[in-house]
């Protein structure tokens, strides 16, 4: 019997030795909790429960398939997955499928996010190309750069999807950061965006769209209209006090007051149900994900890695921040999900591979510094 045990252990030792059991831990206690609150959300919905456990599974096999593959691999391949990651992006466009554009592709066993992908391949490329160049960036190498961040981000607003295009373009701009750019780029590239922003008001953004930050600056507006969403999503918060009024007890989603409950809005059904207390406990745990994702970063010993592992890292926390700050009122809905919590497939699938590529970051550093 020892022998079988210390088999089996060596075996798991095995398995496991390129995850970070950390940050593991965390994303399984998200996951758990993001499980039990839909639960709730879906009106005790056990296929939705199992449906997207079974995405955790996929994106937990994908954690562990890239965490696995060494950095010098996923250097090589980098370019070759951003040109694959690009096809079903303009794919996308022509049958693509959705309720204010086309942003999913219709597979029939499920639906197929293509600019998910993105959030992965894009700060992976921009690594790739900065870690060839001398650092910090000479004004060319900026350009190529803005150009490898500024074609998908282009063609995620044509679907048009302004959530994800923003958070596909920070991915690739935190990599830039990373890579030692000035703080002067970023407020010369704020700037200019806020020029054009009334050219963008009258001839870019859709109706709804505007509805989205009209509705953000003045929700009592329309209350049963367009302010709707957010007044529901802010007395949920404030219903839920410092303890919650318990699993399975929120009224705000059970009575269908609270909007896209099981998707966007899922965060504000945990903060009615589990209050402040359930609320810090989810923050905590995103909070040590990103440190562990920073410290991996600062731990790497090449540039790639460097950059790839602090870029996911920080893209990772701008998820949380955006989706946090929609459903309190403090931002404009954007429909950005919530990490782990909100239900999807194909976010679910590609963070948990973000991560895994984190993960790899720390398991394979080469003994010799190098570029």
């Amino acid at each position: 019997m020892r022998v079988i045990l210390r088999y089996l252990w060596d075996m798991s030792l095995r398995f496991t030795r390129t995850l970070d059991l950390l940050m593991l831990g965390a994303l399984l206690a998200l996951m758990v909790i993001g499980l039990a609150v839909l639960y709730s959300a879906g009106e005790h919905s056990t296929r939705m429960v199992f449906a997207q456990g079974s995405r955790f599974a996929i994106g937990l096999a994908a954690m562990w398939g890239l965490s696995r593959m060494s950095m010098p691999q996923l250097r090589n391949w980098t370019p070759v997955i951003y040109a694959i990651s690009m096809v079903p992006l303009l794919l996308v466009l022509v049958v693509g499928t959705g309720k204010h554009g086309r942003h999913w592709i219709d597979l029939k066993v499920f639906y197929f996010q293509p600019a998910e992908l993105l959030k992965l391949s894009l700060p992976m490329m921009v690594a790739w190309y900065l870690n060839r160049q001398p650092l910090p960036p000479k004004f060319f190498n900026v350009i190529v750069a803005a150009v490898l961040i500024g074609v998908p981000t282009i063609l995620i607003l044509l679907q048009p999807d302004f959530g994800t295009a923003m958070l596909v373009g920070i991915s690739g701009a935190f990599a830039l950061y990373l890579a030692g750019l000035s703080w002067w780029w970023f407020v010369a590239a704020f700037s200019g965006v806020a020029a054009i922003a009334p050219v963008a008001w009258f001839w870019l953004l859709r109706p709804y769209q505007k509805d989205r930050i009209l509705t953000f600056l003045n929700p009592e507006t329309d209350p049963l209209g367009t302010g709707w969403n957010i007044i529901q999503s802010k007395i949920a918060i404030g219903a839920g006090g410092m303890t919650g009024k318990g699993w399975l007890q929120g009224s705000q989603s059970h009575l269908n007051y609270l909007p896209e409950h099981t998707t966007d809005f899922i965060f504000a059904v945990l903060s009615e149900e589990f209050g402040w207390v359930g609320v810090i406990t989810v923050l905590t745990l995103y909070l040590f994900v990103v440190g562990r994702c920073l410290w991996i970063a600062a731990d790497a010993r090449d540039g790639y890695s460097r950059l790839i592992a602090g870029a996911l890292g920080l893209a990772f926390f701008v998820y949380v921040i955006v989706n946090g700050g929609m459903i309190s009122g403090l931002l404009p809905v954007v429909g950005v999900p919530m990490p782990l919590l909100s239900y999807g497939g194909t976010s679910a699938v590609s963070l948990l591979a973000g991560l895994g590529v984190v993960m790899a970051v720390r398991a394979h550093k080469p003994v010799h510094g190098g570029r």
